[in-house]
């Protein structure tokens, strides 16, 4: 084998060990796969379930995270500003509860009780919704729009720019998104930092 043919071989080699493992994720403009989840009433809730809707706002939340609890009433905020417009929340719980015991399903249901959610908080018991996705944040936000019976990814990241204050902020990504999808306007900001705890993920 000449230097050129065994240098080639190398960077291919180097290249196929960086990439193994690491599942794709969806990106603005990507089509979204159903997905099918246990909600906090018990009852399976599946991203085909909003095929009447304009979209959704799917949020990877929990119940123990810091930044979760500071954007907990943004996130019910949302829901009830855009759930009647068509674009109501989701939210999902992918932490592993092992690693976070207060993100067991029976926490989940005790929150969503106690904060009179009005949106499904599902269980993503096996994580891989959650690495679809590409979710790495409680919380994580992705807002889909549904276009000819499919649902595409429109916005990723952050709900705004102030993690402590919702008032304060003055950048309100996720609104300006959904606000602007209503209108048929292009997302003028499609893609930003999601700020929170890391997902918990299982233990290999």
């Amino acid at each position: 084998m000449d230097m050129k043919a065994f240098n080639f071989l190398t960077i291919a080699l180097v290249a196929l060990v960086l990439t193994a493992g690491k599942a794709p994720k969806y990106e603005v403009g990507d089509a979204v796969a159903d997905f099918k989840l246990k909600n906090v009433d018990g009852k399976n809730v599946s991203l085909s379930d909003y095929k009447t809707s304009k979209g959704v706002i799917v949020i990877f939340d929990c119940n123990t995270c810091p930044y979760s609890k500071a954007y907990n009433e943004r996130i019910i905020g949302l829901n009830k500003k855009y759930a009647s417009q068509g674009f109501p929340v989701i939210a999902i719980n992918a932490n592993d509860p092992g690693v976070s015991p207060g993100d067991s399903f029976e926490e989940m249901v005790a929150v969503a009780k106690s904060k009179k959610y009005e949106f499904p908080y599902l269980v993503d018991q096996s994580q891989a919704v959650a690495k679809a996705f590409g979710a790495s944040n409680t919380p994580h936000v992705f807002v889909l729009k549904l276009v000819d019976s499919t649902f595409k990814v429109a916005y990723i990241g952050a709900i705004d720019n102030n993690t402590r204050d919702g008032a304060s902020a003055d950048k309100k990504y996720v609104e300006e998104a959904v606000d602007a999808l209503l209108t048929g306007k292009p997302v003028s900001t499609e893609k930003t930092k999601a700020i929170g705890c890391g997902i918990k993920w299982k233990n290999a």
